[in-house]
């Protein structure tokens, strides 16, 4: 690193130490780079560069972070969350945890409450499965040999959701992916949690044709962030849709195929049956 990058990385240190110091004033642009000694033009093309996101997007993320936790305190209102944030209202809060959760305040307070999710255990080529339902969609698919686990993991992610073991229409319908090619997944209903980029990831994911790979630079391309590939790697590997959002079909810019959540080697044996299917 040459003095000068030692420079830039010194001010966006900064400029994010300031940033979690004060987000409840919800400091401007302006404000900031002037705090840094730059021009705003300067100061957002930088921070960006160095951080992945924009000032304006990381503030955001440290204000829901805040709120979220105020929130699970179970007296929190949500009057309180936006205003312990330094958000002007609760529409405010709202519409920062739509953009950034993919769901309501109130139904992050909820952690799940009244909704329903079937749950049922299946086989695939590719090892044994836990695909879960509610009325909207799939809202997880995950390998797990262990079955028991498995569902420690699902109702991790929806704490107070009611469960019940039930293979229904939706679930036999998605795991059409499995056995034949006819069944696009992106004609399988999903009932997806997670962040505004997260979904714009995922979404870029089911652009990827059966027996075809990507790169994470070549995702976060597509979804207008070129250079948000580290983001990018950590929304792939947030992915709670196994196969039918084919994460499996990212790869290195080297041409190394990298991690998978559920092991490398089951992602090696995806690839190569997906390309045999192709070929076939």
């Amino acid at each position: 690193m040459n003095d000068q990058q030692k420079n830039n990385y010194d001010r966006i240190a900064e400029a994010i130490h300031y940033l979690k110091n004060n987000f409840k004033s919800q400091p401007h642009l302006d404000e900031v780079a002037e705090k840094m000694h730059l021009s705003p033009y300067h100061f957002q093309r930088l921070f960006t560069e160095w951080a992945g996101v924009s000032p304006k997007q990381f503030l955001q993320y440290v204000s829901v972070e805040h709120a979220k936790q105020i929130l699970k305190n179970k007296q929190a209102t949500l009057f309180d969350a936006a205003y312990e944030t330094g958000l002007s209202g609760t529409g405010r809060l709202h519409d920062l945890f739509v953009k950034i959760e993919g769901m309501t305040p109130g139904e992050f307070k909820g952690e799940g409450e009244h909704l329903v999710i079937n749950y049922d255990f299946a086989q695939t080529p590719f090892g044994n499965i836990l695909i879960a339902s509610t009325t909207k969609g799939i809202c997880s698919l995950i390998f797990e040999e262990d079955e028991a686990n498995g569902l420690k993991k699902l109702k991790a992610n929806f704490p107070k959701a009611q469960f019940q073991q039930a293979a229904d229409a939706m679930q036999q319908n998605a795991l059409h992916v499995f056995t034949s090619n006819d069944q696009a997944p992106d004609k399988v209903k999903l009932h997806l949690k997670g962040t505004d980029f997260q979904l714009k990831v995922w979404q870029a994911l089911l652009k990827i044709p059966l027996g075809k790979l990507s790169t994470y630079g070549a995702i976060a391309a597509d979804i207008q962030q070129p250079k948000a590939s580290r983001a990018v790697g950590t929304a792939v590997g947030s992915n709670p849709i196994a196969y039918i959002i084919p994460c499996h079909r990212v790869i290195q810019s080297s041409g190394v195929l990298g991690n998978y959540m559920w092991g490398a080697t089951r992602k090696l044996a995806i690839v190569g049956w997906e390309c045999a299917q192709v070929k076939a």
